[in-house]
């Protein structure tokens, strides 16, 4: 059946997509380099200008609200097919200009608009689609917005992190219930994570008030997590396949491994031992950003149409990334040239995509 006018009107266009480019880059470059500051890495003062004070408080905010929240959005307004669903994207875009402009007030105004929106259009999918995986969406955008409130209230810096860990945690583990649908899987699969998810959300509204037992819960829930996508995920099997399909899982049990780490790390930093980089990082980076990195190949060509010729190269930032990491985390005196390291890994990432693209233009058609 055609769409009729109304409707066509209302899709979003790729172009539209792609203005979003600038305060994405924005945000995740702005929040690099806040991130390199924090670890001791010393960068030039005219590269900063006058960003460098708003880049380093709002390391975790430029990251996780200004850059994946807005990439995040975005896949969800194109998964509606409705221009009205970027508006949360935009919010979260200028939320991260507002912050690095100096204006933090206005900033967690915009992102709880942003996060407003998310919910909206997260409920909106799961009208359309009442099933497992919409359904740990819905929950992870509530999580984002519960987090962004207490950030605003100034809220402890325990909780509001937990908050926003567990929507990105639950908004890649809902992606990837949707792709367990292709495996067999025991009966009790589905009610272990229902169980996981709560003891995820338990921990991080008890990290409010009881911070020890509630990084305690939150660890455990990531560990336990590990071990549910672990022993659930497609990946086992399609790491044996070729090409994109094993480096998209290389990447996937690598994040899982970083995911059960960070937990230990986590819990353990909740009751005082020297372990908050490796809780914050091996989850951020380790898990996070191995999930970027794998999926990238398919969600870029979503988004915004721009198709990539997949080859060995993606496998060097991927590995770039998980050694910098570990020197990052286990070498003495690696925290600064470890944290340089996982920039230059998102660095080549950067461009090996920017270079995969240009080979599939490229390429004869056949």
């Amino acid at each position: 059946m055609p769409r009729s006018p109304a409707t066509a009107a209302r899709r979003i266009r790729p172009a539209a997509v792609l203005l979003f480019l600038l305060p994405i880059a924005a945000a995740l470059l702005t929040g690099l380099a806040g991130g390199l500051l924090r670890a001791g890495v010393p960068l030039p003062q005219r590269l900063m200008g006058g960003w460098a004070g708003p880049a380093v408080s709002g390391h975790a905010f430029l990251m996780i609200c200004g850059f994946m929240g807005t990439v995040i959005g975005l896949e969800r307004a194109v998964a509606l097919r409705h221009r009205a669903a970027l508006l949360g994207p935009l919010a979260s875009a200028l939320a991260a200009l507002a912050w690095l402009g100096g204006a933090a007030g206005v900033a967690q105004g915009l992102a709880l608009a942003a996060g407003t929106s998310f919910v909206v259009v997260n409920a909106w999918l799961w009208r359309r689609q009442p099933v497992a995986h919409t359904s740990l969406l819905g929950i992870a955008a509530l999580a984002w917005l519960a987090g962004l409130a207490l950030h605003a209230l100034r809220a402890p810096v325990a909780a509001v992190l937990a908050a926003w860990f567990a929507f990105l945690v639950l908004t890649i583990a809902a992606e990837r219930l949707e792709m367990t649908r292709l495996m067999r899987h025991h009966a009790a699969a589905a009610p272990v994570l229902a169980a996981i998810v709560a003891a995820l959300l338990l921990g991080a509204a008890l990290s409010l008030a009881e911070p020890a037992w509630g990084g305690l819960v939150y660890g455990a829930a990531l560990v336990a997590l590990a071990a549910w996508l672990f022993a659930c995920d497609i990946a086992r099997r399609t790491v044996r396949a070729h090409g994109l399909s094993r480096y998209m899982a290389v990447c996937l049990l690598l994040g899982y491994g970083w995911l059960a780490l960070a937990g230990l790390a986590w819990a353990a930093n909740a009751w005082g031992w020297p372990a908050r980089d490796a809780a914050l990082h091996a989850l951020a980076l380790g898990f996070v950003f191995s999930m970027v990195l794998g999926h990238a190949p398919v969600i870029l060509p979503a988004l915004a149409r721009v198709k990539l010729a997949f080859g060995p190269a993606f496998y060097a930032p991927l590995a770039l990334l998980h050694g910098s990491l570990v020197l990052r985390l286990f070498v003495p005196g690696g925290q600064a040239p470890g944290s340089a390291g996982n920039a230059l890994a998102l660095a080549v990432f950067v461009a090996t995509v920017l270079h995969a693209a240009w080979r599939w233009r490229r390429t004869p058609a056949a």
